[in-house]
């Protein structure tokens, strides 16, 4: 992301604006993630992780559970709230804590290498793709191929706006923008859809728009020849 866009990020933890930060585990995640057949024991990449809930979760099923998150008031706060006394110690461009089964590298996720992270066998976004300017997500799966073994899977969660004159059936398929993130590395396996009307609470006199949530597996296919 750009400076300015890290900049924004690290205000909303500041001043506390943080309210897409889900109070429990995502249900997304314990229905489906069970059919992906992950060994206990196998890496977990969480990028943009927060103080997600998943996280604790994912360690709960035997997981080695990696995040990368911006904000070190996130970080913190990830493990005071869960009652969590981690280490600390720097490595590299980052602070790395750490409890148990889970490690936040607290730093830029564009800073990361394959050599900071090790193995991964799954990556879990939990709309942290959704979550960036549309002009960054292209480099944000560029980075993620360099950065994760060709043979790592993508657990995907996204919140896609339904395009305008779609249809409730054409929004059943896969997104656009994911055929054209990771089709040429990836397998694409829509596992679910979800769609429900909100309101704009910046604009709650307008109509409320069809938003659609969506379950993705992708397995790299070079993990597949």
């Amino acid at each position: 992301m750009t400076s300015r866009d890290n900049l924004l990020w690290l205000q909303c933890w500041r001043d506390r604006q943080t309210d897409f930060h889900q109070e429990t585990v995502n249900h997304f995640l314990t229905r489906f993630w069970p059919s992906l057949a992950p060994a206990s024991g196998s890496r977990v990449f969480v990028p943009l992780c927060g103080k997600s809930l998943d996280m604790i979760w994912l360690a709960a099923q035997g997981h080695q559970v990696i995040g990368v998150e911006l904000s070190p008031i996130a970080v913190r706060d990830f493990f005071r709230e869960n009652g969590l006394r981690p280490t600390r110690r720097r490595f590299g461009k980052f602070i790395h804590w750490q409890h148990g089964r889970i490690s936040i590298l607290c730093g830029d996720y564009f800073a990361l290498n394959q050599a900071d992270l090790g193995a991964i066998d799954t990556v879990y976004d939990r709309a942290a793709l959704t979550a960036l300017p549309e002009d960054i997500r292209r480099l944000y799966v560029a980075h993620l191929r360099e950065i994760v073994p060709d043979t790592s899977q993508v657990f995907l969660l996204t919140t896609e706006d339904a395009a305008e004159n779609e249809t409730a059936s054409e929004a059943l398929g896969v997104g656009v923008e994911i055929t054209s993130l990771y089709s040429a590395d990836f397998e694409i396996d829509l596992a679910h859809v979800e769609s429900v009307f909100e309101l704009d609470p910046d604009a709650p006199e307008r109509p409320p728009e069809r938003a659609e949530y969506k379950v993705y597996r992708l397995s790299s296919r070079s993990a597949l020849v």
